[in-house]
């Protein structure tokens, strides 16, 4: 997609027999900046279901046309933001915020943070990049008193849970991880690790310790399941 709407004018034959404007002059870049918003927004609503907090089916099965019709074509990110309580504790709410393209700096963390601390109380904060975040910024991030997550919005252009290729990750509540051990008679840095950096273990926002049931499915071998700590 980037390749066709780019604005990279060897696209345009300059040796074409039929006169006429390049392909690209036809396509808007607004579109592809709504669908953008449009794929991270929803894909982090599906995010925050499989986490378990509280979603609209609605919101999440939200029409490319209908997002446009409600957020227009370049959406303002201020609108785009979340907020959600987790279904089984409602004193856990957390939010999501989205960026623009610039530069992401101290001030403007400090401004969002004050922002969002004056008008609700909240114990997780998902920030949606579209550039880099200075090193000012992050120390100003590790001050705060909930848990702050970054994602580029690349990363949220698809869900990765629902790839083809994707293994099945289930988390473990801290009862089964309990049942588990106590099964194989062994302790909890006996299980083989996985990365607190795994994009799988970054969207269930999982914590050390915590334990993911990955099951395998494969054409040539039969199925099978194994159990990864995350480290």
């Amino acid at each position: 997609m980037e390749g066709i709407i780019g604005n990279d004018k060897s696209s345009c034959s300059s040796s074409s027999t039929v006169p006429g404007p390049c392909l690209s002059k036809y396509v808007d870049p607004s579109s592809e900046e709504s669908h953008r918003y449009y794929l991270a927004r929803r894909n982090a609503l599906e995010m925050l279901r499989d986490r378990g907090y509280e979603v609209s089916l609605e919101d999440i099965n939200l029409s490319l046309q209908d997002f446009r019709t409600v957020y227009g074509e370049r959406p303002d990110v201020d609108r785009l933001r979340i907020s959600a309580y987790h279904r089984s504790d409602s004193s856990n709410k957390v939010k999501v915020v989205f960026f623009g393209t610039g530069k992401v700096k101290v001030n403007t963390i400090r401004s969002v943070a004050a922002e969002i601390l004056s008008q609700e109380t909240i114990t997780g904060l998902i920030l949606v990049l579209q550039n880099q975040v200075t090193d000012k910024a992050l120390k100003a991030i590790e001050l705060f008193t909930f848990k702050v997550e970054i994602f580029q919005i690349t990363d949220l252009l698809v869900n990765l849970t629902k790839h083809v290729l994707s293994l099945r990750h289930r988390v473990l509540t801290d009862g089964e991880k309990k049942a588990l051990l106590k099964q194989f008679n062994i302790e909890e840095k006996q299980l083989p690790r996985i990365s607190k950096k795994d994009a799988v273990v970054r969207y269930y926002g999982l914590e050390k310790g915590q334990v993911v049931k990955v099951s395998y499915r494969g054409e040539l071998t039969e199925s099978y399941v194994a159990y990864r700590c995350v480290w």
